[in-house]
């Protein structure tokens, strides 16, 4: 297609929706003069008349007749996509697709989905889980969760989960056969949830904080994993003391699952953001997303992450 026949074309329907060169230019917002230009130029370019007119009437020829029955239904398809954008604009309609990593998803995003969901019915929400970072645009994300990190520099990042205090945990029937620690030193005589961290393979060791001052603590066991929600499991299976966040933790500390040690001992990490490329225009779903999940300015004095890569 000629870069020129597109303009062209739209010229030709109003010509022949109006059949008056002044009421098209009218609606076109261009001079009766350049819209004639225009039509002559559409004419010669393909060798067929299409317009007749005289100085006091227009009307389409045999062939103008047959192109504008060819053009109407695909320029009702344009308006409609173009309308469908306008409605986007001021309502989340569409798929989102986000990327989160396992934490996120299940700290962030499952709260809230269903009032999401349910508050915006157009909405098709596809939720990918993952712990490497990729590339979200290249993937056709838009937009991902996770710790801050993971933003390029160019995105636009919004924090949505406040700092989240740790929770050391274990069954009530694992404490039924060893006594519960009370410092960090006496996790060395106890079994305890090994975590080796996705992006490294480093083992992760356990970081505690009280009246201002951190230390370390490296912990041995009998099982190690590299998801959260599986320390967490195993706790609950009485393989031991696990090292998780509140947030993981709730539900089983609420039903009596899993028992809390060490809380004045717990410290917080920095949380969790969403981030998305740096467009001017952000697509309307995705700004209603943030609406529902965004969580208050983070507390001074969090600590890393420790479920992150180092």
């Amino acid at each position: 297609m000629h870069r020129g026949d597109l303009a062209d074309l739209t010229a030709f329907i109003a010509v022949a929706d109006q059949l008056s060169f002044r009421e098209a230019a009218l609606r076109l917002g261009v001079t009766p003069s350049a819209l004639s230009h225009s039509m002559r130029q559409l004419e010669e370019r393909h060798g067929v008349r299409l317009l007749n007119r005289t100085t006091r009437s227009v009307s389409l020829t045999d062939a103008g007749v047959r192109l504008l029955e060819r053009l109407r239904p695909a320029i009702d398809q344009i308006n409609g996509a173009l309308e469908d954008l306008n409605r986007e604009r001021s309502r989340p309609f569409g798929r989102l697709r986000i990327y989160a990593t396992h934490l996120s998803a299940a700290s962030v995003i499952a709260p809230v989905w269903q009032r999401f969901l349910t508050t915006y019915p157009d909405v098709h929400l596809e939720l990918q889980i993952g712990e490497a970072p990729v590339d979200i645009v290249a993937k056709g994300f838009d937009a991902g969760i996770g710790p801050q990190d993971r933003a390029e520099a160019d995105m636009i990042v919004v924090r949505v989960m406040g700092p989240v205090k740790v929770a050391v945990v274990a069954a009530p029937a694992y404490f039924a056969r060893a006594r519960a620690p009370r410092t960090p030193d006496d996790l060395a005589h106890h079994c305890c949830v090994q975590f080796r961290r996705g992006a490294d393979g480093t083992v992760f060791e356990w970081p505690f904080e009280r009246g201002g001052k951190t230390r370390t603590v490296s912990v041995d066991g009998r099982v190690m994993v590299n998801d959260p929600e599986l320390a967490v499991r195993a706790a609950v299976d009485g393989l031991g003391i696990a090292y998780t966040l509140e947030a993981v933790a709730e539900p089983f500390l609420r039903t009596g699952q899993l028992v809390r040690v060490l809380e004045d001992w717990s410290p917080s990490f920095e949380g969790l953001f969403l981030y998305y490329p740096g467009h001017r225009q952000v697509p309307a779903a995705l700004r209603a997303l943030i609406d529902i999940i965004r969580s208050p300015a983070p507390a001074k004095g969090s600590v890393e992450n420790p479920f992150t890569a180092a």
